[in-house]
């Protein structure tokens, strides 16, 4: 007969098993087994390292609440990335977050995981492209979404997030202005302040895929769901929600809801891991989980994480005269 060798227990990983009663509501124990030696991994090179995590909220739940140190949306992680006290970051996110993380921390090591992490809505736009604007529209304030590169930023006035951008135009008090480069954020924009946009045609490839029908079906299927889609989706979209809003803003309504007799059921109208994680952190609250994925969020991986920490690999490095201009214009967002 064979002889059979003993399975060896698996060796404990107390920085993993304490990461994983974090996401245990959302990731599968089988699941947790495969991620965990990372996990553990990505722990000690931190402090090693003196490293920090900023994760977007589109990151995967093993991600956001397994090794994150700092989580949110754009304009979340821009204010903390600006206080952050380490010697090296890494931006679990996408590229343009990277080069507002290092616009912010000139003197500290920046790092994404992926080079390849890119974006629909950054690409859409140069900086000859915000040049031509402005010559077609002389003395006319531009707007930079800060889903755009350090170029672009550098030929703005200001930045904005999908959080602030409302607070952002207001405080300029005009009544015309260029903001760029999302068509949809940009009308959503216009019709809550009443100011005349001039925008250009870029488009976030998660949310410009929703249709007023998939709300439709949505409440059909789901009676009595409360339905929160972000601004950057179509303008159709958005007034057949019941509220918009950034993806902090989401989170803040739903930790709003109060507990009734029948637990309360929402559908976050956004990128599909937003609903993991915030069903992490609410269990009580029933989620729709309408799934469409950025690939490009989706290359940041514990491996890739941990690789990037063990090489030091991908730092982020500006252009000394574009990341001055460009941080003017993100400082006077933050201080908006």
């Amino acid at each position: 007969m064979p002889v059979l060798t003993p399975t060896r227990p698996r060796a404990r990983l107390p920085l993993a098993d304490a990461a994983f009663q974090r996401v245990c509501h959302v990731v599968p124990a089988v699941e947790w087994a495969t991620m965990a030696d990372d996990v553990e991994a990505i722990w000690r090179l931190k402090r090693q390292r003196n490293a920090v995590i900023l994760a977007h909220n589109y990151m995967t739940p093993e991600i956001f609440h397994g090794v994150a140190d700092i989580t949110g949306d754009s304009l979340a992680l821009a204010r903390q990335a600006a206080s952050v006290d380490a010697d090296v970051i890494v931006l679990a996110g996408v590229h343009f977050m990277a080069e507002t993380a290092k616009l912010l921390n000139p003197d500290k090591t920046v790092l994404i995981p992926d080079l390849r992490s890119g974006c629909s809505l950054a690409e859409s736009i140069t900086a000859e492209d915000v040049q031509a604007l402005k010559q077609a529209h002389p003395g006319v304030p531009v707007v930079a979404y800060v889903n755009t590169s350090a170029a672009v930023k550098a030929e703005s006035d200001i930045c904005c997030t999908s959080g602030n951008a409302e607070e952002v135009v207001r405080s300029l008090g005009v009544e015309r202005l260029i903001m760029i480069p999302d068509q949809y954020l940009a009308a959503n924009i216009a019709a809550k302040t009443g100011v005349e946009v001039i925008t250009h045609p870029g488009a976030c490839e998660v949310h410009e895929r929703f249709t007023p029908r998939d709300i439709e079906q949505i409440r059909l299927d789901h009676p009595g769901v409360t339905v929160l889609a972000h601004p950057e989706c179509p303008p159709p979209v958005v007034q057949a929600a019941d509220y918009a809003g950034s993806t902090a803003d989401m989170v803040e309504y739903v930790a709003g809801i109060e507990p009734g007799a029948q637990p309360a059921t929402v559908a976050l109208i956004t990128e599909c891991s937003m609903s993991d994680n915030v069903a992490q952190l609410y269990p009580g609250v029933a989620f729709v989980r309408p799934c469409n994925l950025c690939p490009h969020m989706k290359r940041n991986t514990l491996g890739s994480i941990r690789r990037s920490l063990e090489t030091m690999t991908h730092e982020v490095a500006l252009r000394p005269e574009t990341a001055a201009r460009a941080l003017a214009a993100v400082q006077r967002m933050l201080e908006v």
